[in-house]
């Protein structure tokens, strides 16, 4: 099974739990073809994961000692198509390479959302993890900015269940609160008629309140 695959893996700084991995993997659109870049590579878990679906996965990592950290446990799973790279996306950005799919984890992913937006290809996904929402909400807001085509956000949460001969049922407890997943699809926005008709209200109140106050 994977669990016991990534059991390999020496836990320096906190790790991207399988059940949030899993999701990222499924739910972009990861092909044999596909690069995906990672920035906050931390020990390598998320970098690991990704490597089995996608062609490459250029990981990025400003911390030296994780980076290290995170090298050692990719060669003691025998994986040759991650590349990790000391660098600070924030302040200097992205290498040149056009990716699929870029995955930031980091204590302040939006300020690294314009850097990332440059080297992801048209209709490719931009994936954020978040410990609290309000940085969920504050990373949407900062990649509006930059406009996108879809945006869906959403957390896992998983539970055991126990098959017995009688009384099956969830375990008591379970991998709940991880943090918050953003999918933004790079690409012309595509409105729902819905939220259409929603943005042609408001805009309609907007300038019949401005009307009334003589604007």
């Amino acid at each position: 099974m994977i669990f016991d695959y990534l059991k390999k893996i020496k836990r320096g700084p906190q790790v991207l739990l399988a059940k949030d991995a899993a999701i990222v993997l499924g739910y972009c659109p990861i092909t044999k073809e596909s690069v995906v870049v990672d920035a906050g590579t931390g020990s390598g878990y998320f970098a690991a994961m990704a490597s089995r679906v996608a062609k490459k996965v250029i990981s990025y990592e400003k911390n030296e000692e994780f980076a290290a950290l995170a090298k050692k446990n990719l060669e003691k799973l025998k994986i040759s198509n991650v590349e990790i790279k000391i660098r600070d996306v924030i302040k200097d950005g992205f290498e040149p390479e056009e990716a699929d799919v870029v995955f930031l984890d980091l204590p302040n992913s939006s300020l690294a959302i314009k850097n990332a937006i440059k080297i992801l290809k048209e209709n490719g996904v931009l994936v954020g993890f978040f410990p609290h929402i309000e940085q969920l909400k504050e990373f949407v807001f900062e990649a509006k900015k930059f406009g996108w085509k879809k945006n869906y956000c959403l957390e896992v949460i998983c539970r055991q269940i126990l098959v017995r001969e009688t009384g099956s049922r969830p375990e008591n407890t379970g991998l709940l609160h991880s943090g918050y997943l953003t999918f933004i699809e790079k690409g012309e926005e595509q409105l729902t008629k819905l939220e259409k008709k929603r943005r042609k209200k408001l805009i309609y109140k907007t300038n019949e309140k401005n009307a009334e106050g003589g604007i």
